[in-house]
């Protein structure tokens, strides 16, 4: 398995990380949108053909959720990715909008 990097690019509005392996030329990202303080949706994972397999989408969301916990934001959960994994981690519910299993909700003023 290919050792896998994962950066941050933020804007006021939106925002991705982005996962690359050494020695493939090609990057994974997940996108997010701020919804309010101290909250974001996750809205896509996306890997190409050329890093599927190597983990670099888990690895994805491993980071946005550490990221959640070292910077103090909840994420509301709409990628259905992120709540596949979820499912298999329902510890991350300190950080989650809504428990393993339940489909997030986007009220008219943004919140979940």
């Amino acid at each position: 398995m290919s050792e896998i990097t994962i950066t941050r690019e933020d804007s006021e509005r939106h925002g991705r990380y982005v996962a690359r392996a050494a020695g493939i030329d090609a990057e994974a990202g997940l996108t997010y949108t701020h919804r309010g303080s101290g909250l974001i949706s996750a809205d896509h994972t996306g890997a190409p053909e050329a890093l599927r397999g190597t983990g670099a989408a888990a690895a994805l969301v491993d980071y946005l959720v550490a990221d959640a916990r070292a910077s103090g934001f909840r994420i509301i959960p709409l990628c259905p990715y992120v709540r596949a994994r979820y499912e298999k981690h329902p510890d991350w519910r300190d950080v989650m909008t809504v428990g393993p299993g339940e489909m997030p909700r986007i009220a008219m003023g943004g919140a979940a």
